[in-house]
């Protein structure tokens, strides 16, 4: 069982920097290095960021909850 959330947690963590790395900058980060701060037709729709913002805050929350479960088991 401890094997099966150290697997989750990792891949929660490796979608969590994937899914933050994905929004849009708001000017001088990291997302401005990968070509972010040029206007592009994908991320201009508002729904689109709602959506990652909501995926992000979903994956970010089974993450804690990996982690707390962790910390119990052990």
């Amino acid at each position: 069982m401890v094997l099966g959330f150290k697997i989750a947690l990792i891949i929660f963590s490796l979608l969590l920097m994937l899914l933050v790395l994905m929004h849009k900058g708001k000017g001088g980060g990291l997302s401005d290095m990968f070509g972010g701060g040029m206007q592009s037709s994908v991320g201009g729709s508002s729904v689109a960021e709602r959506n990652l913002d909501r995926i992000t805050v979903v994956i970010g929350l089974l993450w804690v909850a990996c982690i707390v479960a962790l910390g119990v088991l052990m």
